[in-house]
């Protein structure tokens, strides 16, 4: 059993980054699988260099080594899997699962920062056109790093449209059904 790590409604990240640790290195050794763990706590957001960026991982875990193609085939999806399985072990509810970050050699940190450019590129064409943008469907994770890195972009808004799988960020110039403010944006 997982220690507590979410206590009075704060996240422990020591705990969290030691449960992780575990679970991880168990997984790895009983997949037979030739991959180190690295987890590492990231300090506060303020002592860690990125500030005001919309980056609210606390504890970032890497897998890497022979087996990785592994973890990254069909789009990342045993990585994915395992991540979900790592919020389970721990017990984390749904509000404490941006905590925590799971990624394969650089893998997820590039397709974020490629989702990050690409919001920027729609939002700037947006901007130009006056025409609302829809991105590719994505998951909540992936929709809400759109929605923050065009949080503070001024003359457009984002809203997330659509069911399941298929849900999409649509991003609209911010005079278009909405008055352009942080609530209009999600």
């Amino acid at each position: 059993m997982p220690p507590e790590i979410v206590k009075n409604g704060q996240f422990d990240r020591d705990a969290a980054a030691d449960a992780l640790r575990r679970f991880l290195e168990d997984t790895v050794r009983a997949g037979k699988l030739q991959l180190t763990v690295s987890v590492r706590v990231l300090g506060a957001p303020d002592g860690d260099g990125f500030s005001g960026s919309s980056r609210e991982e606390e504890i970032i875990a890497d897998l890497d080594g022979r087996d990785k193609e592994f973890l990254l085939e069909r789009g990342a999806e045993a990585l994915k899997a395992l991540e979900h399985l790592a919020y389970r072990a721990l017990r984390l509810e749904p509000a404490f699962h941006e905590k925590i970050h799971l990624d394969c050699g650089g893998y997820r940190a590039l397709r974020f920062e490629e989702l990050r450019m690409t919001a920027r590129v729609a939002a700037e064409r947006v901007q130009t056109s006056k025409q609302s943008f829809r991105l590719n469907p994505m998951s909540s994770r992936e929709r809400r790093i759109v929605h923050m890195a065009l949080k503070e972009m001024t003359g457009v808004r984002t809203e997330s449209v659509g069911a399941g799988e298929e849900r999409q960020v649509v991003i609209h110039p911010a005079e278009i059904a909405g008055s352009g403010s942080a609530a209009a944006r999600r």
